[in-house]
């Protein structure tokens, strides 16, 4: 049994605190692990989704990272895999374009790219699922004190990958309807352009997408806390999606609000780690133009790449950083907010007051 069984629906939730009185002071509100058991501020949730991010960067970067290599290795297996099958027929495509092309070679191709993009696609949605479940499940001990190894979280995230994985599918297929719509319209308006105004067909699609946003965001927002539902209170990928639903109703704004703005703290970070890098980029040594353009391109390659070589270096191990940063910090947002809404709501402070006082599970005092 998951030692965070008491957190779901049905644990023992106390009753809303009364008024504190006028005498004495209240007293501050226990703080075992990276936020006050209270309810929350701005400050508290972001503040708290980077001081777990300090204190738990082992098992939240270290398994975002791990997971990051085996997506990239199986993507890049698979896609010399296609190309060494197809070589023969890729050969035969280019050597005859565009006068004697033989379509079975071509749709061979064509084939063979479209599964390589749709498996690259599911492990991608896999990884950004055990991401989730990971953070999830860090956040758990993070607000109750307690240490996170790697082990432990990855025991306690693996099992809920297959709920968060059917949330993840669920909300795409919700998003895609809207989605889906406004490109179906926009396509009918570009087919009937030659027969209207572009000035109107532009403003006709401008106006499909402002309706398309709104359709799109607000499913999203109210299904948000689903993935931390689906791991915290081990349910189900319908029943998260339900109980986020609850939990976000009348608190819609407030959660989308400090959501985005999570998104744009994790944005401006990403800009000011690649500043330096971009203001460091050289510029290329002037060299002297040659009768041949063939012979122009090599010399500026040859001049201009080894100065590159150590900027594209760095360059691609600070986006790796970031990306960790952004997979790992937006979840934590979102969990934070999460636990929130349960401690306004259903006395959830109390629980995890409880809680933190006990020993942790498989601990010797």
């Amino acid at each position: 049994m998951s030692d965070s069984s008491g957190w779901g629906p049905s644990g023992p939730y106390g009753g809303a605190p009364g008024g504190w009185g006028w005498m004495p002071p209240p007293p501050p509100p226990p703080r075992p692990g990276v936020i006050p058991l209270a309810p929350l501020g701005v400050d508290h949730i972001l503040g708290g989704a980077f001081v777990t991010l300090r204190r738990y960067a082992k098992p939240l970067l270290g398994l975002s990272a791990l997971v990051g290599l085996v997506l990239a290795g199986a993507t890049l297996g698979m896609e010399v895999l296609v190309r060494h099958v197809t070589a023969a027929r890729l050969d035969r495509i280019i050597s005859g374009a565009p006068r004697s092309v033989d379509w079975t070679d071509v749709r061979t191709v064509l084939v063979a790219s479209g599964a390589v993009l749709v498996a690259t696609s599911l492990l991608t949605l896999v990884a950004s699922a055990f991401v989730q479940a990971s953070s999830a499940a860090t956040l758990h001990d993070a607000v109750l004190g307690r240490r996170a190894g790697l082990g432990a979280v990855w025991k306690r995230a693996r099992p809920r990958v297959p709920s968060v994985l059917g949330v993840m599918l669920l909300l795409a297929l919700i998003a895609a309807v809207p989605t889906s719509l406004f490109l179906l319209m926009s396509f009918a308006l570009v087919a009937t352009a030659a027969s209207v105004e572009p000035l109107m067909s532009f403003g006709t699609s401008f106006l499909l997408w402002l309706l398309a946003v709104p359709l799109t965001t607000w499913p999203l927002v109210l299904f948000s806390f689903a993935p931390a539902a689906a791991v915290l209170e081990g349910a189900s990928p319908v029943t998260a999606i339900r109980r986020s639903a609850r939990l976000v109703r009348g608190a819609w704004w407030r959660t989308f609000g400090i959501t985005l703005l999570g998104g744009l703290v994790a944005f401006m970070v990403s800009v000011v780690v690649n500043l330096p890098l971009t203001l460091a980029t050289p510029t290329p040594q002037p060299y002297g133009p040659t009768g041949q353009q063939q012979v122009h391109e090599v010399g500026f390659y040859v001049q201009f790449l080894p100065s590159m070589g150590s900027h594209l270096v760095l360059s691609a191990i600070t986006s790796v950083l970031v990306q960790m940063f952004c997979l790992a910090f937006m979840p934590l947002v979102s969990n934070l907010l999460y636990m929130d809404q349960r401690i306004r709501r259903e006395g959830l402070a109390d629980v995890l007051a409880r809680a933190s006082a006990q020993p942790a599970p498989g601990s010797v005092e």
